[in-house]
């Protein structure tokens, strides 16, 4: 019980631990009498529970600036981020059901849901539902299989070396799809920027580009400041800005997340579309905003 209680709590705090075969094998323990199924479950929710409460009370307390943090916790965590806003506009608290059967979405969730100042009780009510269906499924399966999953644990350990060999090249295999990963994200983020005092000069030559604020609807009402002039659009409408624009236009998009992963995203799909003169705004709107330029706010 307590492997199974430290697992998922750290889990949930944000270790990249493999939370869900330790619930199948606590779920082969359950069938075989050792352990109780309704304690696996209680513990398995208690733990996500003050787990996900931990993060909600950090991203209700510094709002986007928690996300931010997480944009550094993985490979592509700005899409995370970015996908987790997105369902939150489509779903709102639904989304808590679904939450810890997406990888990455589990962790961005929970202080999503605090940033956005969803009430904490019906984040919890809906965040015990979705905790129970994904723990029950892992348990459950370890206890519906248990005799194979068993079988399986006597093979191995039969193999010796030759299971170890085995889970070395799955491994590497993971090591390797990860690294392709980074190096097709790394290509996303390799384009040329356009820096703060370069737009501004630009701007002062009277040749004022086409500016963009890719951040979702959810983040603009969290931070509601953006450049004067700057054009709401997020990501996944981007294809909206071309019927407006000339391919030989300068566009600059920002956004504010590392390495200005979203506006260099999109930036490469416009790239795509024939417009050459579009860059990401370097360190995006903080940069703007350090350099003491004018700021509007929605609300202003």
């Amino acid at each position: 019980m307590i492997i199974v209680f430290g697992n998922v709590l750290l889990m949930q705090l944000g270790l990249p631990l493999p939370t869900v075969p330790t619930l199948i094998i606590s779920g082969t323990l359950a069938a075989d009498g050792q352990v109780s199924l309704a304690a696996l479950l209680a513990v398995t929710l208690l733990a996500s529970l003050i787990g996900d409460t931990v993060w909600y009370l950090i991203g209700q307390r510094h709002g986007v600036r928690v996300m931010r943090l997480l944009c550094r916790l993985s490979l592509s965590p700005d899409s995370c981020v970015r996908q987790t806003e997105t369902r939150f506009e489509r779903w709102g608290l639904s989304t808590l059901l679904i939450a810890k059967f997406v990888p990455g979405l589990s962790l961005i969730v929970a202080p999503m849901a605090g940033a956005l100042r969803l009430p904490l009780l019906a984040f919890l009510c809906f965040d015990a539902v979705g905790i129970l269906l994904w723990g029950g499924i892992a348990i459950g399966a370890g206890w519906l299989f248990h005799p194979d999953i068993e079988m399986i644990s006597r093979h191995l350990l039969e193999m010796g070396n030759g299971a170890l060999a085995l889970l070395g090249i799955a491994l590497i295999l993971y090591v390797s799809y990860k690294w392709w990963q980074r190096w097709r994200f790394q290509k996303i983020l390799n384009i040329t920027r356009i820096s703060v005092n370069e737009l501004v000069d630009l701007m002062a030559a009277g040749k004022t580009p086409v500016i963009v604020d890719i951040r979702s609807s959810s983040v603009r009402n969290l931070d509601t400041r953006h450049i004067p002039g700057a054009r709401m659009i997020a990501l996944n409408e981007w294809q909206t800005l071309i019927p407006h624009v000339q391919q030989d236009s300068d566009i600059v998009v920002y956004c504010n997340c590392p390495n200005e992963a979203s506006a260099a995203q999109m930036v490469k799909l416009l790239m795509g579309r024939g417009y050459t003169r579009a860059r990401p705004l370097l360190g995006g709107l903080d940069a703007w905003e350090k350099a003491g330029q004018a700021i509007h706010t929605l609300d202003a």
